[in-house]
């Protein structure tokens, strides 16, 4: 855990520079990762924001490079939902190594009925942690040929509440879509804190690291023109939630910080120091369910076997 000189030494506005580096953000068009993909490109790297929507992503880049001058990007078209193409998007990143992955991309649904993907997953767990678990392992010898890989999966305080039920992960017996949604987060949480003992063992010199956004809300969040806009009235009635949470620019700074600070280290939960709600980035203690070994050697082997991958295939 950083000391607390660290800690304040670490300024959310002007992250350190990554020039030569190359950063992969799934759903890097929109919300958070919109965010996190804005941010990480004012360090000069290359920033891949990998979506299924090309015009989204055009516009998502456009925002982007008015705002960051000489900004670096690619739109990588991915689809997370969509586990067999996901071997070929990978080979269309075209490049050597990458030096970071951030696992953010994911589908909330508020109300039945409860949908599938073209796979037959339950299409939140199947998109949130299948599609993630499945690209890791074909971006495993991209990110192993880096100095220093890593991998950063964005989690969410929904999950906290939540328990997995491993004999019912698509929620076919009993679906409702908030508990769902949380579920789906906490089996991408356990699934990076699993990556990280397994990295460990393996004696990688990739980096597993989890981060959260904390409570991160569109009308606390600064409009993007092209990206998304929010109304005077949006803003006015958002201002007292400010009190406690935060705008979604603020809760990228966490995964921005498990990407780009050579202190953090394998295996961390990176949040909001406020209550993990709100202010600027730290490392906080992950909660016993989210990092117990038993369930997280099913929930693997499960994943694997419902990707069609083998469980022992990975990062070295």
């Amino acid at each position: 855990m950083l000391s607390a000189r660290q800690a304040q030494a670490w300024n959310v506005h002007r992250p350190p520079s990554a020039h030569g580096a190359t950063f992969l953000v799934t759903g890097g068009n929109a919300g958070i990762g919109y965010f996190v993909a804005e941010q990480l490109a004012a360090t000069g790297a290359v920033v891949v924001l990998g979506c299924r929507d090309a015009s989204k992503a055009e516009a998502a880049m456009a925002s982007i490079g008015g705002r960051v001058p000489g900004a670096r990007l690619r739109h990588l078209p991915l689809d997370l939902a969509d586990l067999s193409s996901l071997r070929g998007a990978v080979a269309g990143l075209d490049v050597e190594r990458l030096d970071a992955v951030v696992h953010n991309a994911g589908v909330a649904l508020d109300e039945p009925p409860r949908r599938e993907t073209a796979d037959g997953h339950e299409l939140m767990f199947g998109t949130n942690h299948l599609g993630h678990f499945a690209l890791t392992r074909w971006l495993a010898p991209l990110l192993s040929a880096a100095p220093a890989g890593r991998v950063v999966t964005v989690g969410s305080f929904a999950a906290r509440s939540e328990r997995l039920d491993l004999d019912d992960l698509q929620s076919s017996r009993d679906y409702r879509p908030k508990r769902t949604y949380g579920r789906s987060k906490l089996a991408q949480m356990s699934f990076g804190f699993a990556l990280d003992r397994r990295l460990r063992a393996a004696g990688s010199t990739v980096r597993s690291v989890v981060a959260h956004p904390g409570g991160a809300l569109d009308s606390l969040t600064p409009s993007r023109p092209g990206v998304r806009v929010s109304t005077a009235g949006e803003r006015l009635r958002g201002l007292p939630a400010g009190l406690l949470v935060q705008g979604k620019d603020a809760g990228a700074w966490p995964i921005v910080r498990a990407v780009l600070d050579p202190e953090v280290v394998e295996g961390q939960l990176w949040g909001p120091r406020v209550f993990g709600m709100r202010g600027a980035p730290r490392s906080e203690p992950a909660p016993s369910h989210m990092t117990d070994p038993g369930v997280a050697d099913r929930l693997w082997s499960l994943s694997a076997e419902l990707t069609g991958l083998d469980p022992e295939a990975g990062l070295r």
